[in-house]
């Protein structure tokens, strides 16, 4: 499968990225390990996870999808040579705030590690702003573990254009590392927070985009359709906000373009992001085999000029 380069990180990826945030939130270990196995054996290769996930599910601490990952790589000493691992940092770990601060990311990324069963995380994340600390605290903590060999590349998450213009303007001035790639929320529907000032600063900085929220917590499979369809799961009620009439236009435009090429709502929806001038991959979850062959078919999916200027249009 052709990769995409990831920034100036160095690294390649292709072009979807599965998330970890299931692993031990809604499937176990072992559905993990065999979706993680048919993901490889299709040929991609990234894996993006966090180290609070899954803090939130009851009876949970945190780490439990790093540690699921480093338990599959454990069984699999091959694999590791043929996966990138993206994790991240920042998040409340029981602090009770967001936290960039050089002390937490050194404790941090040494937990991750050992969770992870590497020696080296691929692509260390910032999570979430942390206003408290000073962006040339973190980046000078960052540069210590790229220059130990503990990180190869870095990132970050949920940074506004100003914020990570900032950035970038400290890494030059300071002669520090600077953030290769940026996950921004980003799917058909929530476009505002990336398209504009910031899909234009990552372009012309020459900065990798992976997204989240990719189907818009699976709205865009189009299996909510109505208030009665939000019982469908545990994720429904975050989806109430999608069912206006730019969403129902939106939905419609995906069923004509899934119809016209035998595909799914879904897979149309991915197709359209990975197509998307500034990205360089989403992210997507499956917690079930035919989940994960759609979004594996959802890379393989061609739309034509006609395809994306209709779903364009109807999600404008």
């Amino acid at each position: 499968m052709q990769k995409r380069p990831l920034g100036r990180s160095g690294l390649e990826i292709a072009p979807l990225v599965f998330g970890g945030n299931v692993f031990g939130w809604t499937i176990d270990e072992r559905t993990s390990f065999s979706l993680l196995d048919a993901f490889v054996d299709a040929g991609l290769n990234a894996i993006d996870t966090a180290d609070v996930y899954s803090r939130w599910k009851p009876g949970n601490q945190g780490g439990e999808s790093e540690t699921i990952i480093g338990n599959w790589l454990r069984a699999n000493p091959g694999k590791r040579e043929r996966v990138l691992i993206l994790t991240k940092v920042g998040s409340d770990m029981g602090q009770g705030h967001k936290d960039l601060s050089p002390g937490w990311i050194e404790k941090a990324v040494e937990d991750s590690l050992r969770r992870l069963n590497t020696d080296v995380i691929d692509l260390y994340q910032s999570h979430w702003p942390d206003p408290s600390t000073p962006q040339e605290g973190t980046l000078r903590a960052y540069e210590k573990l790229l220059r130990a060999g503990k990180v190869r590349a870095i990132g970050t998450s949920n940074y506004d254009a100003a914020l990570l213009e900032e950035s970038l303007k400290v890494s030059a001035e300071k002669g520090l590392p600077r953030y290769e790639a940026l996950q921004p929320g980003y799917n058909l529907y929530d476009r505002s927070g990336f398209d504009g000032p910031l899909r234009d600063l990552v372009m012309r900085e020459g900065i990798g985009v992976i997204t989240y929220y990719s189907l818009a917590s699976g709205f865009l499979s189009g299996k909510y359709r109505s208030k009665e369809d939000l019982a469908k799961s545990q994720r429904g009620q975050g989806v109430a906000k999608y069912l206006d009439e730019r969403g129902m236009r939106i939905l419609g435009a995906l069923d004509e373009v899934s119809a016209r090429l035998d595909a799914k709502p879904a897979e149309v929806a991915l197709a359209w992001v990975i197509a998307r001038e500034g990205v360089t991959a989403p992210i997507a979850s499956a917690t079930s085999p035919d989940q994960l062959a759609s979004l594996v078919r959802a890379v393989h999916l061609a739309l034509s000029p006609e395809d994306i200027a209709a779903l364009d249009t109807a999600s404008a």
